[in-house]
């Protein structure tokens, strides 16, 4: 792993390539793992964490090079993602929700909006939250002269109080259409709940907010034009994207897994007594375990680094987006989802079978792992990607763009 610090990278040529930028999240993964454990105990608002994406550069990745972003794509993004997760996969959410939120104005809006959002992130440094919830109609928007006003409730809230800015979303009153706009995190109106209080992803800041009327101009409502919205095909990829960040994240939380749980069992397991061996590496059923979780997690992260490839020629010509591109791209999305979810899960609960009862000490925070897999995995039932893809399989069935598929 590398020994790079963050002092260096204020001396070092900013990452180029895709590889460089990777790298540069194994560095940043290095700083995290040293006291991931404790941190995921504390569970604090992530203040520094965030500090470190902005000084290590990876939250302009996606951004444009002429305002000083890295000017990288999806398939690079979805790596440093995976990297710092291995980590700490709060912070691995936290980083992909905000690369989503970010790219959701050249997603939904209109040229000029996202060519503004995308320049003014990458200049400022800008850390996105989302206070998105489109399955329940909870935010009501209304009217008031040029403005936007939003009112109401959503239970949850990623990235809240690190977050330099907000994308909003709520219904347009009597209409039924939802608006989606990007508002500072400091806007009157908005109120960040403490109230994230669950057994995994315990540093991602999900917790409730309140929105009080929130004002934000008509101009700023993405893919609104004179008050009307503009759809495309490619605004419903919202949905494989982000599911993508998820599949990612899950792969880094397990390979994170694997590599603790194989220094825990080289430096302290115990062989078993009846075993015949004097180290914990040489017992056959160790070896074999080790070896059954990595093939399964090499295979997982192949085919998510394919599908991801398959999404990135959707990205690079999105006016060419068809319902049954984005529809075929849906299914290989939920494919992996589901392979990723039960290869993740599989992972950090089997680990402890060849870590033994003394690995199970709080100090070792192997539990970590399972329980952020656990938690996030929970997002949408895995059930109903796999029942997309069968579906799909017998029948050729493209799945409807919903907020979940």
């Amino acid at each position: 792993m590398s020994t790079a610090t963050p002092a260096d990278w204020q001396t070092r040529p900013a990452p180029a390539t895709a590889q460089d930028w990777i790298s540069r999240a194994t560095e940043v993964a290095a700083v995290l793992a040293t006291d991931a454990a404790a941190r995921d105990r504390a569970a604090a608002t992530p203040h520094a964490e965030v500090r470190l994406l902005k000084d290590s550069g990876l939250v302009t990745l996606l951004g444009p090079t002429e305002h000083g972003g890295g000017g990288q794509d999806w398939s690079t993004a979805y790596r440093v993602v995976r990297e710092v997760a291995k980590a700490d996969g709060s912070i691995g959410q936290l980083l992909g929700y905000h690369y989503l939120w970010n790219w959701a104005a050249r997603l939904v809006g209109t040229r000029e909006q996202w060519e503004h959002v995308e320049a003014e992130a990458a200049r400022g440094q800008w850390f996105f939250g989302g206070a998105v919830n489109p399955r329940d109609k909870d935010v009501v928007v209304t009217e008031d002269g040029d403005d936007l006003v939003f009112t109401g409730h959503k239970s949850f809230s990623t990235g809240s109080r690190v977050s330099d800015v907000t994308v909003l979303e709520g219904v347009l009153e009597g209409t039924g259409q939802h608006v989606f706009a990007i508002v500072p995190s400091d806007s009157a109106g908005l109120t960040f709940h403490d109230d994230w209080d669950n057994i995994g992803q315990r540093l991602t800041e999900s917790g409730s907010v309140t929105l009080d009327g929130v004002r934000t101009p008509w101009a700023s409502a993405a893919g609104y034009v004179d008050k009307e919205f503009r759809p495309r095909i490619y605004n419903t990829l919202n949905v494989p994207t982000i599911q993508l960040v998820f599949v990612n994240f899950y792969l880094g939380i397990a390979a994170g897994a694997l590599e603790t749980a194989a220094a825990y069992t080289r430096a302290k397991a115990r062989p078993w007594l009846h075993g015949g061996h004097e180290r914990a590496v040489d017992e056959p059923y160790v070896i074999d375990l080790y070896g059954d979780l990595i093939a399964k997690l090499w295979a997982a992260e192949a085919l998510a680094d394919s599908v991801a490839a398959e999404g990135q020629h959707l990205h690079d010509d999105p006016d060419a987006v068809t319902e049954k591109s984005r529809g075929d791209f849906e299914v290989r999305v939920a494919a992996v989802k589901a392979r990723a979810t039960d290869v993740a899960l599989e992972i950090s609960n089997r680990i402890f079978e060849v870590t033994g009862a003394r690995s199970t000490a709080t100090a070792e925070g192997l539990d970590r792992f399972w329980r952020n897999v656990r938690t996030h995995t929970l997002h949408d039932p895995v059930a109903y990607k796999r029942r997309e893809v069968g579906r799909w399989v017998l029948e050729g069935d493209l799945p409807e763009p919903t907020w979940y598929s």
